[in-house]
């Protein structure tokens, strides 16, 4: 995958240095040469000096063959416009905006844009969002029996009932997080786009839980 950064503070510096050490290509933005320090002298990929909403600058970056785009510099409008041209203009689905003011989040999430917050959220859950597969685990019980995973869910299950997920997964989904807040779901409550499941499972059903919600559901 070909990933687009904008922003070379800590959070975009320690992200693009994890997706490389994944193997994939990372394009980093900054409007700072001196910000690029912080990639370390083995890093591999592109450097481009300029604003991430700069068509120019985007295409130095090679945002047409690009997979992902993080917005994380420290200025929430760059951040959402960069997001924007990226998603409107290339056609990239897989963005991710950090923002600091929680009420705009919450409205740019509603716009089908996932936002990541500046305390709660970590390089870990943008990397996660970037590259939504599988599953994180984040409790074990100490026998190593049960585990509680954060799950990535492919978008064609969008609009369907959390009790549907639950019950295709043969396993409690208990809470799940939108725009930064948990929320307990009742019967009747959607998955929407955006949206984090946590599921409760054995770990031997770990495996089967990740292929069940990495693809689209089955039709009947």
């Amino acid at each position: 995958m070909h990933i687009v950064i904008m922003g070379c503070g800590r959070v975009g510096s320690m992200l693009a240095r994890g997706l490389e050490r994944r193997g994939h290509s990372v394009a980093v933005i900054d409007v700072t040469v001196e910000a690029f320090r912080r990639l370390g002298s083995d890093f591999q990929g592109i450097t481009v000096k300029g604003v991430g909403f700069d068509r120019e600058v985007l295409e130095a970056a090679d945002i047409r063959h690009a997979d992902g785009f993080a917005a994380v510099s420290s200025g929430d409008n760059s951040n959402i416009l960069a997001a924007r041209v990226v998603r409107e203009q290339y056609g990239v689905d897989n963005v991710v905006a950090r923002i600091y003011d929680q009420g705009r989040a919450a409205v740019y999430e509603r716009l089908g844009i996932p936002t990541v917050a500046t305390v709660r959220w970590t390089v870990g859950q943008v990397m996660r969002r970037l590259l939504p597969e599988g599953s994180e685990p984040v409790w074990r019980d100490p026998s190593g029996t049960v585990r509680l995973l954060q799950v990535h869910v492919h978008h064609g299950w969008v609009g369907q009932r959390v009790h549907a997920l639950s019950q295709a997964a043969q396993a409690p989904i208990p809470f799940l997080s939108r725009t930064g807040r948990g929320i307990v779901p009742d019967s009747e409550t959607r998955f929407q786009d955006g949206d984090l499941i946590f599921v409760a499972c054995e770990t031997e059903r770990t495996d089967a839980v990740e292929s069940l919600f990495a693809a689209p559901p089955a039709r009947n």
